[in-house]
């Protein structure tokens, strides 16, 4: 095993959660790991950032031929990729990569793939609603690409990152939410780009794993945060972090009472690889399904754990967006049923929020608030 990540990625806060999500992992689910490479689209967002860093610092112990990565940067993040493919140049291999309009046939060794994670979207509604049809496209078009191209290459594994928001804002009697549950959202508005084009992609996972007997797993993801959050991204997490870094008082754009479950990053890795490496098509919640948490409250657990690490003195105060369709179609509630993940998986998440935002505000002071 690379005991060290690259100098310039050598993060206490990383490094714990790289064993965490490797010790989390069964002797079987590692075993699969072993002598393959590792195509992923959409590498250089926040959870392309853990992924890579998962791959790379395992890359000795796994015996992992080759890590190939691919992203267009439109929204993704350079810097800490060229620094981790220089601690690596002979396994990791970075290519700009367009899914949309660029073919994975013209990437050297992408025909040798054993494992695909497909990433490749924009999840922040803030920059969904600035590309709107290039969040469909790399979710319906580059995701029939990817699939067309390995449909008979007889693969591991293909992970589909779907979404919790395919449920658009469930009733309340089906919350926590099983995976069963079919959806209550809007085909049309400012969210229908990303939540309709996740439900699509699902359909298309399932199709082709009907036709081809492909070994696709979908995960959808309820309220990630954590290391490799950029504090630009605009997300929830983020937007606290960010006022934290910069000490500025906490900004809640609406009443405060919608609530959410948060997933600390390392334990939501440790699920995606499990859906990942269950061998069979299958789709899974993965997230946190406790405690549920009011925006205000998620508000001031950063401004508690702000003042320990930062020295933080900012306020929580409420406000109103000047984007008039900010809140529309906003889900008043989002917790996950986990039943499925963790009886068939074994997945098993454990970081407390307390925990998750006190590590990713030390991630962040210990990067100066860069992804490092």
């Amino acid at each position: 095993m690379i005991e060290a990540l690259a100098p310039q990625v050598d993060n206490r806060i990383l490094r714990e959660d790289m064993l965490a999500i490797y010790e989390n992992l069964s002797p079987h689910e590692i075993n699969k790991l072993r002598n393959s490479t590792v195509l992923l689209t959409g590498c250089g967002g926040f959870l392309g950032y853990y992924f890579m860093h998962f791959f790379a610092h395992y890359a000795e112990e796994l015996h992992i031929k080759r890590i190939i990565a691919l992203e267009n940067f439109l929204t993704g993040t350079k810097d800490w990729l060229n620094q981790l493919v220089a601690s690596n140049p002979d396994v990791i291999k970075l290519h700009e990569f367009n899914v949309i309009t660029d073919s994975v046939a013209d990437i050297p060794g992408a025909e040798n793939a054993d494992f695909i994670i497909h990433m490749a979207s924009i999840a922040s509604p803030t920059f969904y609603r600035i590309y709107p049809l290039e969040t469909v496209d790399a979710n319906i078009t580059g995701l029939r690409r990817l699939l067309d191209y390995y449909a008979e290459k007889k693969l591991r594994g293909f992970l589909f990152f779907s979404s919790s928001e395919i449920y658009g804002d469930p009733f309340p009697e089906f919350i926590p939410t099983p995976e069963t549950y079919r959806g209550n959202v809007a085909t049309i508005g400012p969210r229908a780009c990303y939540d309709e084009a996740k439900r699509f992609g699902e359909t298309l996972c399932y199709l082709f794993a009907q036709k081809y007997d492909m070994a696709i797993g979908i995960a959808r993801p309820f309220n990630n945060y954590g290391p490799g959050m950029n504090i630009n991204d605009k997300r929830l997490p983020a937007d606290f972090a960010k006022a934290v870094v910069e000490s500025r008082d906490l900004e809640i754009l609406s009443d405060g009472t919608p609530t959410r479950t948060f997933c600390y990053i390392s334990d939501a890795i440790t699920g995606y690889l499990k859906v990942m490496l269950h061998g069979k098509f299958d789709v899974f919640n993965i997230g946190m399904d406790q405690p549920e948490l009011s925006v205000r409250e998620f508000a001031e657990i950063f401004n508690r754990e702000g003042k320990e690490i930062f020295g933080y003195q900012g306020h929580i105060f409420f406000s109103k967006s000047a984007d008039q369709e900010y809140l529309t179609d906003n889900p008043n509630r989002r917790c996950p049923d986990l039943t499925k993940a963790r009886t068939v998986l074994g997945y098993n998440p454990s970081v407390r929020v307390e925990d998750g935002i006190r590590r990713y505000l030390n991630f962040l002071h210990l990067t100066n608030g860069q992804l490092a």
